[in-house]
């Protein structure tokens, strides 16, 4: 048996192969209220909440099973937003949330996040101490007397809270004048979002809003970029928006089809920010993976930007230690720290529309805010993730595309924190040396590692 559980965000793989099985969801139930109870927070509370793939039934079922045997109340939400789920947890003052998804996956993924009572996802001090109860095989729970043992129930309202949470990010904003494409992903957010934009004045144009338990992500979603294009276009929309199969990212595309990315939203709204004196410090927080381009913009604006390593939990990190209020990856996740704990694709859009009906611009001028470098980004699959810098090729490869590119120009060279996948990107002023040294980086990966 693996001796991690935890990947970069949660635990994640294919459903009934370890550890998406039951029978290790049970055990991290176990652990979960094992662990939080030590803790002492006295709420024996835990919140749990799910996409829309047809295994979260079985994996509800036994998380709940473990969390209830050990003496730990259970509350279940249903299919919610993976944010919408981080908020209730620390609404309602429970010990933990736990969000069954694989977020952008496709549907025979699954995993699991978790949140603790401030909203936050666990630190990896808490997940390291959850995976050894799990482990180690001391989980017993016969200690916990038949009166004893935890209770569940339902919140049939969570939706709504999170409905009335979400608006009052934004204030008294009127949509009345703008008509959107909503682009559920099949997933977490295709009830509560077309909700929440309705409630607003908006005219929504819901797509990929019926899901069967096997079409999450299917062809669509934040992923799928160009599907929410076409429909914009056909619509004759005013934008597109497009959420990933948890609505923690969030996509758009202006009413001439063009995406708009996370880089483009999160420094049009840190530019509006820092000219009201409302982005905490002068500063925006995102990962390696955003552009050039858009970082040299920034900073000859005055604006500081900290880069960190990918995943929204280093970004969100950051933003904690140096009390920042903006950040967020170019994949669309957008963290506004004064609003949310987490990447919420749902008030990520909110605050672009408000930005575009308070300045009375649409988002293409909006998001026309820097140049960027030409990039390109290439996922090739392996089968076993070897230490990258043992790997002569790739090595050699890419030390001899830093040395051509310099200061004018990057390569970056992944894994996956989720997926049996390398990353490759590099950036450069010129397209054709970005080709040029992309394939490469292919060539030496394939050589190496397939």
């Amino acid at each position: 048996m693996n001796t991690r559980l935890f990947g970069t965000d949660g635990i994640r793989g294919q459903t009934n192969t370890y550890p998406i099985t039951p029978e290790v969801v049970l055990l991290l139930g176990k652990a979960l209220a094992r662990v939080f109870d030590a803790k002492g927070h006295g709420n024996r509370r835990a919140l749990i909440g799910k996409d829309t793939r047809l295994s979260g039934y079985m994996l509800e079922s036994a998380l709940n099973s473990g969390l209830v045997s050990m003496g730990m109340d259970v509350f279940l939400v249903g299919p919610l937003p993976t944010p919408a789920l981080a908020h209730l947890t620390r609404t309602m003052n429970a010990d933990a949330g736990i969000m069954l998804t694989a977020s952008h996956n496709p549907f025979d993924d699954n995993g699991i996040k978790i949140f603790g009572r401030d909203g936050y996802k666990l630190s990896d001090a808490i997940e390291t101490e959850v995976e050894n109860h799990v482990l180690s095989g001391d989980l017993v729970s016969s200690h916990i007397r038949s009166d004893n043992i935890g209770k569940t129930r339902r919140i049939d309202d969570a939706r709504g809270r999170y409905i009335e949470y979400a608006k009052s990010t934004i204030g008294n904003l009127d949509l009345k004048d703008l008509t959107l494409v909503l682009d559920c992903a099949n997933g977490a957010a295709y009830q509560v979002a077309p909700w929440i934009f309705k409630e607003l004045g908006a005219r929504v144009i819901k797509i990929f809003a019926e899901p069967d338990g096997y079409n999450i992500n299917n062809r669509c979603g934040a992923l799928h970029p160009e599907t929410i294009g076409r429909a914009v276009i056909e619509n004759e929309a005013d934008i597109g928006i497009a959420f990933d199969g948890d609505a923690d990212r969030v996509i758009f595309c202006d009413r001439t089809g063009k995406p708009v990315d996370g880089d483009r939203v999160l420094a049009m709204c840190a530019l509006d920010l820092s000219s009201r004196n409302e982005l905490n410090h002068n500063t925006l927080v995102v990962t390696t993976m955003s552009n050039l381009g858009m970082v040299q913009a920034l900073r000859g604006k005055g604006i500081r930007v900290k880069i960190t390593d990918v995943g929204d939990r280093n970004v969100i990190d950051c933003m904690r230690a140096g009390a920042f209020n903006l950040g967020g990856e170019k994949a669309g996740h957008l963290i506004y720290g004064d609003h949310s704990t987490t990447g919420d694709g749902i008030v990520g859009a909110l605050q672009v529309l408000k930005l575009m009906v308070d300045n009375r611009r649409p988002l293409a001028e909006l998001a026309d805010c820097f140049a960027e470098y030409p990039q390109r980004l290439e996922s090739l699959a392996v089968h076993e993730k070897k230490p990258i810098s043992d790997q002569p090729s790739i090595a050699t490869a890419m030390e001899a595309c830093r040395t051509a590119l310099g200061t004018e120009g990057r390569v970056i060279v992944r894994y996956s924190g989720t997926e049996n996948k390398i990353r490759i990107l590099v950036e450069a002023q010129a397209a054709e040396l970005v080709d040029f040294w992309t394939e490469r980086v292919i060539e030496a990966v394939k050589k190496d590692l397939t």
